[in-house]
């Protein structure tokens, strides 16, 4: 990058700057040749910090926070001949191995644009959206340390979020929007660019194409702020119940290290997890309850529908005969079916039998017009496109569509909806996915079980305790 000269000069620095501050990276994530490296390391303005500590026989990954011993294994290294441990933690983020440092940036920091008329947006929000948003703006106007939006599913989180990331710009602040899941952050970027269209916007997730990090603007998911130290003036930490980020203690960990030390962090939810709602109820963490959808509808609440046979029926691969019945006498045909089940073979085992049954009756004219989706699924953005655009008219999914993503007209089941991996916030968000737009606001939600559980129960209740708080009886 400096042409094997001396040390750059303030353009180069300041390139560099935009590049490099903010971040916690590897040596191979850093697009610079030996020489330029070693000179940026002489004059201190890049320091190496040591990615695998020690301490009272604790060891700690310093990138991910990792003290679990069996989270850690030894690997022969190929440059120093010794052993060396190396995170397995954080291992699909790179390997950190304990012989090789961490670099940091120590230069100055880049200053960010100062935007006059940052938003291209031309939407308008309810009046119930704008409360929420004039509260967003406050909180980042006065540098609040926390806020937590608890908005129902549809409420319209994302158009809330302008007016709060207008103000951010105008002052000059860099914003990082993180998600737990890939497919949310897909389907964030077009939006936002859209809505900011003089700013750089940036996605970053596993495969992504833009690698940089450069943007005043970010999208991201959780993961990916392993690689950021004291970047963000402003955080937004959506679906924060979700997985992996409750349940993975080094997602917090890197999101807490992200934040400059002036920052605001923003957390979004329908489902808020037991924690967040102690702190709200001891008045430790200041929120705002957004309880309407921006089409001025209830929720759909869900209906459960007791199959006696369940079990043995997905053990055979056929489709409940309850279920199938559902399907037949739908209030509205032309809606999509978006179908969750527990696990990826079930999923992958039901497509054929559940196709060719729905084919004889001629519930659907061909075969392309049913796959399924789960998390490894390599086409997972294609199928989720297709479905979008209606190319599909059924789509069987895991627990990886529960949240983040929006079809306009769909009708929902949950086969085996008892199973362990549907909880009460899992159960919320599919019945979430029913019902969003405001031209068809009343989308079927069905539980097909063999015992109602406690999570199905109280996923009910909440549902009707958020219609109740809107205004509706």
């Amino acid at each position: 990058m400096f042409n094997n000269q001396p040390l750059p000069e303030n353009a180069q620095l300041d390139k560099l700057s935009f590049l490099l501050s903010g971040k916690l990276l590897l040596r191979k994530e850093i697009q610079l040749q030996d020489k330029n490296l070693q000179q940026l390391l002489k004059a201190k303005l890049l320091i190496q910090v040591k990615s695998i500590t020690k301490r009272n026989f604790v060891h700690q990954c310093i990138r991910c926070g990792n003290q679990k011993p069996s989270l850690f294994a030894t690997i022969p290294c190929q440059q120093c001949k010794n052993t060396h441990l190396y995170c397995r933690k954080c291992i699909e983020m790179g390997r950190v191995l304990e012989c090789e440092p961490l670099y940091e940036w120590n230069g100055k920091s880049p200053i960010w644009t100062r935007h006059v008329t940052p938003s291209s947006w031309e939407g308008e929000l309810t009046a119930v959206q704008q409360k929420a948003a004039m509260r967003i703006e406050i909180a980042i106007k006065n540098q609040e340390k926390e806020l937590l939006c608890w908005a129902v599913c549809g409420s319209g989180k994302t158009e809330m979020l302008f007016p709060g990331i207008i103000e951010a710009l105008k002052l000059g602040k860099r914003i990082c929007i993180a998600t737990p899941r890939a497919d949310v952050v897909r389907e964030l970027k077009p939006r936002i660019q859209q809505a900011f269209a003089n700013v750089a916007v940036q996605a970053l997730y596993g495969g992504s194409d833009e690698k940089e990090a450069t943007a005043q603007l970010i999208i991201a998911t959780t993961h990916q702020l392993l690689r950021f130290k004291d970047a963000f003036d402003l955080l937004i930490i959506d679906e924060i119940d979700a997985f992996p980020f409750h349940a993975d203690p080094s997602l917090p960990f890197a999101a807490n290290r992200a934040k400059a030390d002036q920052s605001t962090t923003l957390y979004l939810t329908a489902t808020p997890r037991a924690e967040h709602r102690t702190r709200i109820n001891h008045k430790k963490l200041a929120h705002i309850f957004v309880p309407i959808r921006f089409h001025g509808h209830p929720l759909p609440i869900p209906k459960m529908n007791m199959v006696f046979s369940l079990k043995k029926d997905l053990k055979n691969n056929n489709p409940p005969a309850a279920f199938l019945n559902w399907i037949r006498k739908r209030q509205n045909p032309s809606r999509q079916l978006l179908i969750f089940v527990p696990t990826i073979r079930l999923a992958e085992q039901l497509q054929g039998t559940l196709a060719n049954k729905l084919l004889k009756e001629q519930i659907i004219p061909t075969k392309n017009k049913l796959l399924f989706v789960h998390a490894e699924d390599s086409d997972r953005a294609e199928k989720v496109n297709q479905f979008r655009m209606k190319e599909l008219y059924v789509l069987i999914t895991t627990t990886i569509l529960e949240r983040g993503v929006t079809f306009p007209s769909v009708d929902v089941a949950i086969l085996d909806a008892g199973h362990v991996v549907f909880d009460e916030a899992a159960l919320v968000q599919i019945a979430g996915r029913a019902g969003r737009s405001a031209d068809d606001p009343t989308g079927e939600v069905i539980f097909f079980h063999d015992g109602k559980t406690e999570a199905m129960v109280q996923a009910i209740k909440s549902i009707k305790m958020m219609n109740k708080r809107g205004g509706f009886a």
